[in-house]
């Protein structure tokens, strides 16, 4: 099921790291394809951003301080967000790309792969299709 109206439609996407590198790389890669309604540092900014800007994709870290991606990901869902998430991240172990599946995201991408995958996970991810990148 795509998460906007239909495929032909633009992405709304919030980002979230508590690397402020990485979240202006990650809003650089993405403003080609996508609408970056928001940019923020941390799990309780996420969880708010993502309640007040209805986004179809947030682009999500694991690791960060306080509460990781992986917790924020779980409260989105028990909080009824519809957005799809697309975990950013350095971790490429098996155990951390099944525990953001149970989370409910739909796509995985590694950081090192940041401008060659993550588009494509975002556009994937609002078709409803699961996107991992793949290790070399």
């Amino acid at each position: 099921m795509p998460f906007a109206s239909t495929l032909s439609d633009v992405a709304r996407v919030l980002i979230v790291d508590d690397n402020e590198e990485m979240l202006a790389r990650s809003a650089s890669v993405l403003a080609t394809a996508c609408e970056i309604v928001g940019a923020v540092k941390d799990g309780s900014a996420a969880l708010e951003a993502a309640e007040s800007l209805h986004p179809d994709v947030i682009v999500l870290d694991i690791s960060m301080p306080g509460m990781t991606g992986l917790e924020v990901a779980s409260r989105l869902r028990s909080r009824g967000c519809k957005a799809a998430v697309v975990f950013l991240t350095v971790h490429d172990e098996t155990d951390v790309v099944q525990a953001a599946r149970v989370v409910g995201a739909i796509g995985y991408v590694l950081k090192r792969r940041l401008a060659s995958d993550l588009v494509i996970a975002v556009q994937e991810a609002l078709a409803g299709r699961p996107f991992v990148s793949v290790t070399p």
